[in-house]
């Protein structure tokens, strides 16, 4: 069977005579204008309202970072600006006192002096070995009595800390501490402040061997070298395991590199200083 296709209608169709879609009227068509005055103050007062707002929800907060930014922040010293070649050594005593004598031995083979800070309840555990420690012509700084957070304290428990540690260090020594060093480098502005106030100067470090973590002498000795500065105090613990074996490398190297190493109360400026943000010790511009 032959399909037959069906003729395809044909229209006699012209653009212009198709349809067009009414124009939707315009918001407010048929309503008079406001008068441009009219709309300005109606925008001046929205953004006034926002004005407002702003103030109501931000204010609060605008005082506070005024506040925070008020407050200076008081800084220990971490190093020293200096024209030589000085450098510290410090031991922080805190618990055991093994290798304390062993250390003190080293010590004198290179003819040098260091600082140890001594916590009150070592003190009590070893008094003679504070004794010794004075008696081969080390500075003694002031730990703490007994190893907290001193953020943690108020004033007058900073104060009992500092007092109680000093008080037996002079009745062992004869000479009464004029360094402290926050433990676990923990400090806030009243420790700093309470501090110096108490006839103290307020010492952290800028190099950090490390020790107390073990990882070997090596590794010691590479972190309490590379890159030592005029002027920078270096952290050492006086009962971390390999500090013993890795000392007399240390001590070559800073021999090496041309470096004098004194206790950290002969590397602090005399007379009036400032101290920077990074916590080095400047000498104030006196003109």
């Amino acid at each position: 069977m032959t399909m037959m296709l069906r003729p395809k209608p044909e229209f006699d169709w012209k653009e212009e005579d198709a349809p067009r879609r009414p124009k939707r009227p315009r918001p407010g068509a048929g309503f008079p204008r406001p008068p441009r005055c009219a709309r300005t103050l109606r925008a001046l007062a929205l953004l006034g309202v926002l004005a407002i707002l702003c103030a109501c929800y931000l204010g609060p907060l605008n005082r506070e970072a005024t506040a925070v930014l008020a407050v200076k922040r008081e800084l220990p010293v971490y190093c020293v600006e200096r024209e030589d070649n000085a450098i510290a050594i410090s031991f922080d005593a805190s618990w055991g006192g093994s290798q304390t004598m062993e250390i003190l031995d080293i010590l004198d083979r290179y003819g040098i002096k260091a600082t140890f800070f001594l916590v009150g309840i070592w003190v009590d555990k070893y008094p003679e070995l504070v004794q010794e420690i004075s008696a081969r012509g080390h500075e003694i700084g002031n730990h703490s009595d007994s190893h907290p957070h001193m953020s943690s304290l108020n004033e007058a428990q900073i104060r009992t800390e500092l007092t109680g540690v000093s008080d037996k260090i002079e009745a062992l020594t004869g000479t009464r501490p004029t360094l402290f060093r926050p433990p676990y480098g923990d400090y806030n502005n009243p420790v700093v402040t309470v501090s110096r106030s108490a006839g103290y100067e307020c010492v952290q470090w800028s190099v950090d061997s490390l020790d107390w973590k073990n990882r070997g002498v090596e590794d010691l000795v590479r972190r309490a070298t590379s890159n030592v500065q005029p002027g920078d105090i270096v952290l050492f613990h006086n009962d971390s395991q390999y500090i013993t074996q890795a000392l007399p490398s240390v001590l070559d190297a800073y021999q090496q590199q041309g470096l004098t190493v004194i206790p950290v109360g002969e590397l602090l400026l005399d007379g009036p200083y400032t101290i920077d943000v990074q916590g080095r010790q400047h000498p104030a511009n006196t003109q």
